[in-house]
This record gives structure tokens, C-alpha cells and sequence, in this order.
């Protein structure tokens, strides 16, 4: 049993901050103590009803906070709770959930949880200290890459008292710690077996969110039923959320036939991310009729964006320089005319469409102090914003571009060798595999093919399920892959996570390009470290830039908008959320005045 101290936490080399509400990564929450509903909510949106969600790919586990298996990921949230919940109207904000209050110093030396006394698990039993404690420790030794990374930064866990908990933080810089903290799934400690927690399992688990698995066909749907004796429901963090009395997530193995269901009417809403289908693939009978309602929703976030991920662990793209020049050759200007009818736009970095990203910005003067240790690999065009992703005349046989490319190629040690491009002292052929495992990636694939038979590089795609391409990216196994960062408007630890130099060892992290520099790791340091808006910003623009300078990637298109469509017997909120559409805040028609297509 864990002991209980009696003092109060008031922090290490530091005053207490007191017991607020929430916390913001920089400033204070914009919301007040006494705040009723999320300004995206409905207050007033009626219970009841089924949310049926088709979606793409397979399970085999309901556990989502392990490496192992492909988990249902909307156990996370809907099922199992965290300490605090994200204000989605803010750029990283928390407010309490199963923690009542927060409280920290301004140094962030400690965060304190006072939870909720009413918190219950939905078998009936408390939310307690213990069980906070327990979570943490499972965790950071069993858990997700990202868990074990983050929560092994705390130096002392103890329990203040059955309902609180303080971590202290040893001196860690790290202001960003107490909310990575906040935002930690709670798990019953009664209900864990430690033995067997990393083993895929279809078993339903036990959490204290507004959900339950009530039904399981593995590989093909699960089914989420609404508790309705959920501690939470009264909370104005929640009000206007969780309206459905059951929520149903259909598996679909396939793209096409996924799109067909929802045509008839068998699921309720989609995101659509094929440009060719958002653009006149709705010309059916329920979307003429206004049966079938399409959505286009501005984020105030950064542009989810596509890459074609280099994987330097492969020593065919160890060399910079071969990387500019593949980047050069992928002609982006016919591939968004023939595919995408214009719709995507393009970014070199990695915060598109938002004041973090540095493409087409030039250095403040605190970015080229924290980047001036790192000068010599950092070029010039990319310090001063002048740097542009090349463009095509379109015709996929772009004469300058490919000039570029070879000259690089050349310098990189590679020289046409009739058709061929071979290196200068083994004679052996450029050629690497591109991973797929989608009917678009595979077409953007064999176009990029194209261009770059015509410098002399042979690549092949190579196209598998779902589950091996899955598991071939967290092994890093594969010379190329297409993959999608998105990007919040606070990034934090979880950059570490995507490339930082530990995660390059790490199997199931998301550091699949193998990027190993100091530059990348000293300016998430930095981004870390900072006080105040101004110098955060400076600190991922230089994050952004140091990225940029070492070509991991190949920029494919940025997503400039989140398109929806969804049946016309779900409603949503007239206000969307800063980070766009969110289908917790949506609710089922009292009334719908036409019959499902079946």
C-alpha cells in the first residue's frame, strides 16, 4: 500500500502557484473557473441515438497504450480518461477531468492532482490516488515509447492523500511536463494484470470514461455504449459532449468498398482525404438530395502534410545530397494537376499555414542565436526564408530540374552510366524500394517512379496490408515510406518522439527517418525551455529550419482543409473548434425525414 504524507505540496525551490482550474502551456487558461461549456459544445444537444463510424484498416487489441497489435485507438478518451481534458478552442490548454484542480510552481519544479472525489471507474469503484500512481509506473515501464520517455523524466511520485498526487521533477527543464502529465491515461489498479499487460487482448477494459465496450467482432466492429452512470456527465468540461447512446466502429479493408457503404448509408459520417472523390465522386442520389451534407472546415492548426519519408539507416540515403536531388526530381506541380485538381498546396517544413513554420520566413534574431552553434549546416537561403521548393513546368519531363538533380547526384559520388546511374568507385546502381500500402500512396508512388527512371534510379513499390506495413514502419524496415506529421500549435515533448536522436534506436517510434543531429535536438531543448510566446515560436521556426536543412523528407502536399461528409441525420455545433471537427461534440436529429439507402 502506498503511504499517505500530510504536508501540502508547495514545490522545489519555489512558491506554490495555488489550485487552479486548468493550466496553459504559455499563459493562463482562457476560460474561467466558473465556465459552463466549451464554446464549441451544445449545451442543449439532445441524448440518445447511434453514431455508426466507417473506418479504414483491421484490429486485433483494445488496448492502445502498448506497442504490440493494432489497438482500437478511440479507447483513448471515449473508454479510458486522463487527469485533465485539452480546450480544443486553445493552442494547449487543460482543464480539469478526473483531477478537480492543478497546481504547479513557476519554475514547473512540481505539478500536484487533487482529484475528483466523485471519479469512478465504471465497475463502480473509486478513481483514487493508487490508481494514479499505478498508471504512471505501468507506464513508464510497459507502455508506448512516448509514455515510458516522458514519464521516466519524474524523479519522486507520492500520494499526499487518497485523492492526491505530486510528481516532482528533479531539476528537469521541461516546462511542458505538467501538462504531458495531466494528459496521462488512469487506469484501475485492481483491474490490471502487470504480467500480461503488454500482450494484444481483446478483452473489454475497464476505464472511468463516458463509454464501454459492449460488443467485440474481431477484425471487423466494436461497439461503445454509453454509461449511464458516468461520474462525468455533469462536468462542464463535458457538457454538450458524448451524446450518442452507442457509438459503432465499423473496419473496412479496403478504400473503395469503404466509400460504397457510406454511399448506402451504412455508416454515418467520413473524412475524406481523396481529393479526386471530394471533387465528383458525391454525385450520388442522397448528396443531390441534400440527404448527405459536405462539410469544408478551415483549422486554425498547421497543415497536416504528406512526406515521403527518407530512411538514413539505409546507407543509400546517408548522403545529403542524394536527398536534395530525389526532392528535386519529384514533380509535385503535374502530380497536384492530374490527381488532386489543384486542391493541395505544398511546404517545405513542418508547421505549414501556421506562425510556426519558417518556410518563406526569414530568422528573427533569437533563432540564429539559438542556431548559430549549428551555422555550418544550416544553408543560407534556408536562414533567410528565401528557400523554395522547386517548380515544374508541370509536363513531368522538367528539363532544369533534373539538370539539378544530376549534379548533385554527381557530387554525391553517382554519374549516369548510359541509363543508368551508378556510383563512381562500385559501379553499383541508385535503386531503393518504396513502401505502400494504400491504392494512393501506391499512385503517387509509380509516378515518382517515372521522374526518377529518367535520372537513372531504379525504384520499385512495393505494396502490402495494412498490418505489415504497419509493423515494417515501427521496426524501420523499409527504404522509403509515404507518411502523414501532424502538428499541433504547441509542440512539445512528443517532437523528441517524431526525431529526436534516442528515438532513432527505438523501435515504435515515430522517428522513422532516422535522424540523428544535435542542431534537432538542442532546439527542442529549446522549444521546451521557453517562457513566453516569442520565444516558443523562434524556437520551433528554428526546429522547423534545422528539419528542413537535412532533407529527410520529401514534401508531398499539405492538406489545407479538413473535408467531412456525413448524413443529414447527424447534426454538429454551428461553432467549430480551432483544431476542427470534433464527432464527441455531435448529437443525433430528433427527427430524419428521409429513409436510410440500403
Amino acid at each position: 500500500m502506498l503511504a499517505f504524507g500530510l504536508s501540502v505540496a508547495t514545490g522545489i525551490g519555489g512558491v506554490s502557484a495555488g489550485q487552479s482550474h486548468g493550466i496553459a502551456m504559455h499563459g493562463a487558461p482562457a476560460l474561467p473557473a466558473d465556465f459552463t461549456h466549451m464554446p464549441y459544445a451544445n449545451p442543449d444537444a439532445p441524448k440518445g441515438g447511434r453514431l455508426v463510424q466507417g473506418v479504414l484498416g483491421t484490429f486485433d487489441s483494445l488496448n492502445p497504450l502498448i506497442v504490440r497489435g493494432l489497438a482500437v485507438q478511440q479507447i483513448r478518451g471515449f473508454v479510458i480518461e486522463s487527469l485533465m481534458a485539452r480546450g480544443n478552442d486553445e493552442a494547449f490548454t487543460l482543464y480539469g477531468l478526473l483531477a478537480k484542480t492543478v497546481e504547479t510552481d513557476d519554475t514547473r519544479s512540481y505539478v500536484t492532482f487533487r482529484l475528483d472525489p466523485k471519479a469512478r471507474f465504471s465497475d463502480g469503484r473509486p478513481v483514487t490516488a493508487e490508481d494514479v500512481l499505478f498508471s504512471w509506473a505501468l507506464l513508464r515501464d510497459k507502455g508506448r515509447p512516448n509514455h515510458r520517455q516522458y514519464y521516466s523524466k519524474v524523479a519522486k511520485a507520492e500520494a499526499l492523500d487518497p485523492l492526491t498526487v505530486r510528481f516532482d521533477f528533479g531539476g528537469v527543464q521541461d516546462r511542458e511536463l505538467p501538462l504531458i502529465l495531466g494528459l496521462m491515461p488512469v487506469l484501475p489498479r485492481h483491474a490490471i494484470d502487470v504480467a500480461t499487460f503488454e500482450e494484444t487482448s481483446m478483452t473489454a477494459p475497464i476505464g472511468s470514461g463516458p463509454y464501454r465496450v459492449s460488443a467485440v467482432k474481431p477484425g471487423a466492429s466494436v461497439t461503445l455504449t454509453r454509461n449511464p452512470d458516468y461520474w462525468g456527465r455533469d462536468l462542464p468540461v463535458n457538457s454538450g459532449l458524448w451524446n450518442f447512446n452507442e457509438i459503432r466502429l465499423d473496419f473496412y479493408r479496403e478504400a473503395n468498398g469503404q466509400f460504397e457503404a457510406f454511399k448506402r448509408g451504412l455508416y454515418d459520417f467520413r473524412v475524406e482525404t481523396e481529393p479526386l472523390r471530394w471533387h465528383d465522386g458525391y454525385d450520388f442520389p442522397a448528396a443531390r438530395s441534400g440527404e448527405v451534407i459536405r462539410d469544408t472546415i478551415k483549422t486554425g492548426m498547421p497543415q497536416p502534410s504528406e512526406f515521403l519519408v527518407f530512411n538514413t539507416r539505409r546507407p543509400v540515403f546517408s548522403d545529403v545530397r542524394v536527398r536534395q536531388a530525389l526532392t528535386l526530381l519529384f514533380d509535385f506541380e503535374w502530380i497536384n494537376r492530374n490527381y488532386f485538381f489543384g486542391l493541395y498546396g505544398r511546404s517545405a517544413g513542418y508547421f505549414a499555414g501556421s506562425e510556426l513554420s519558417a518556410y518563406g520566413r526569414a530568422a528573427d534574431q533569437r533563432e540564429r542565436e539559438l542556431l548559430k552553434p549549428f551555422a555550418s549546416q544550416i544553408p543560407a537561403d534556408i536562414l533567410e526564408g528565401s528557400y523554395r521548393l522547386p517548380v515544374t513546368d508541370g509536363s513531368g519531363r522538367d528539363r532544369a530540374t533534373l539538370r539539378s538533380a544530376l549534379n548533385l547526384l554527381s557530387q554525391a559520388g553517382y554519374d549516369l552510366d548510359g541509363t543508368v546511374l551508378r556510383q563512381h568507385t562500385t559501379r553499383a546502381p541508385l535503386s531503393f524500394e518504396i513502401l505502400v500500402t494504400t491504392r494512393d500512396q501506391e499512385r503517387i508512388a509509380l509516378a515518382f517512379t517515372r521522374d526518377l527512371k529518367r535520372a537513372g534510379i531504379e525504384a520499385s513499390v512495393r505494396a502490402v496490408d495494412g498490418v505489415q506495413f504497419d509493423q515494417r514502419r515501427l521496426g524501420f524496415d523499409f527504404d522509403m515510406i509515404q507518411n502523414r506529421y501532424d502538428q499541433s500549435l504547441s509542440p512539445g515533448n512528443e517532437q523528441f518522439f517524431y526525431w529526436g536522436s534516442e528515438a532513432a534506436d527505438h523501435q515504435g517510434t515515430r522517428n522513422y527517418m532516422g535522424a540523428k543531429d544535435p542542431a534537432i535536438d538542442a532546439m527542442i531543448a529549446a522549444m521546451l525551455e521557453a517562457r513566453d510566446h516569442r520565444a516558443f515560436v523562434s524556437s520551433v521556426r528554428a526546429l522547423d529550419r534545422t528539419l528542413m536543412s537535412g532533407f529527410y523528407t520529401i514534401p508531398l502536399f499539405n492538406v489545407q482543409e479538413q473535408w467531412i461528409a456525413r448524413w443529414n441525420r447527424i447534426e454538429r455545433p454551428e461553432a467549430t473548434a480551432l483544431t476542427g471537427y470534433l464527432p464527441e461534440t455531435w448529437w443525433q436529429r430528433t427527427r430524419v425525414p428521409t429513409q436510410v439507402i440500403q
